[in-house]
């Protein structure tokens, strides 16, 4: 995973004998917070179409403000500093990329 302009990048191979279809989910964990946070966040998602040994490169989009969450105390939607991770995956449950962010 390579962070570029405006999200991330990351290459995606089909190690298959078959055309499939992947669909490559980004996910944001923020590891420490003033409020109770979901473990994990979907924050971008893009479906891939690959012939067999094929490689793909994925741009997925993140920006400061989908790091946003609403503050019930303060009533405004705030980005809190820190360090967030940034994690790749065919599902939330198959990450195969993370880095850290913050």
């Amino acid at each position: 995973m390579k962070r570029v302009d405006g999200g991330y990048e990351v290459a995606v191979t089909n190690t298959g004998t078959r055309a499939g279809d992947e669909v490559v989910q980004l996910y944001t964990h923020q590891r420490a917070s003033r409020d109770e946070q979901p473990l994990k966040q979907l924050k971008a998602y893009e479906r891939v179409s690959l012939e067999p040994g094929r490689t793909k490169r994925v741009r997925l989009p993140l920006h400061t403000k989908d790091l946003a969450h609403w503050d019930v105390t303060r009533s405004k939607w705030v980005v809190e500093s820190g360090t967030y991770d940034v994690l790749v995956g065919a599902s939330s449950a198959d990450i195969r990329s993370r880095t850290a962010l913050g």
